[in-house]
């Protein structure tokens, strides 16, 4: 426990107008950094511990999409959330990663302070590195509450970002057939 976080996060409320001593707020400074440090625990994780040998020998070449990874992260600009879905496709060469790394590894990436454009491709880049694919493509949508709750006041505005490696940068129809998949 960082009871650094604790002291920073009593300063916040302070510094907006709040009395830290209200009932509702005593505890408040320890649950918020509990909460912050379970948003940002992917700096704590790496890659190789998270994919913990979770690769299987396969000779398929066929496209694998998992689609629909719910995920949660934090702008770098105001440390509001940005909620999204992301699109992970990738083309094996030789080896499969076990489904529930994907996810793993979208969560931990997300689990930082970050924009959603580096996110898209931090996500291409692992999952590139990690499978030694023949390629990667990766899409996310999110909604930002930065842009929802502050600034523009948008609310059903959404970003699109996407990142495509290997066969899929260089070959359309891969492209292609990873977008139509995904939309279904």
């Amino acid at each position: 426990m960082d009871h650094d976080l604790d002291y920073h996060f009593e300063q916040i409320i302070r510094g907006i107008g709040e009395d830290v001593g209200r009932e509702g707020l005593v505890k408040t400074p320890e649950r918020a950094a509990r909460a912050f440090e379970y948003l940002t625990q992917g700096y704590q994780q790496s890659l190789s511990e998270l994919v913990n040998g979770a690769l299987f020998e396969s000779d398929s070449d066929e496209m694998v999409i998992v689609r629909d990874i719910e995920f949660y992260s934090l702008c770098e600009h105001h440390m509001l959330p940005f909620i999204g879905r992301a699109q992970v496709g990738y083309i094996p060469n030789g080896r499969v990663l076990g489904l529930s790394k994907i996810a793993r590894i979208v969560d931990m990436y997300a689990r930082r302070l970050q924009i959603q454009e580096k996110l898209t491709r931090d996500v291409a880049e692992a999952v590139l590195e990690v499978t030694g694919a023949k390629g990667v493509a990766v899409q996310m949508d999110a909604r930002h509450l930065c842009m929802m709750m502050r600034g523009v006041n948008k609310q059903n505005s959404e970003m699109s970002t996407s990142v495509m490696l290997g066969s899929f940068r260089t070959s359309q129809s891969t492209r292609n057939e990873f977008l139509q998949l995904i939309r279904r």
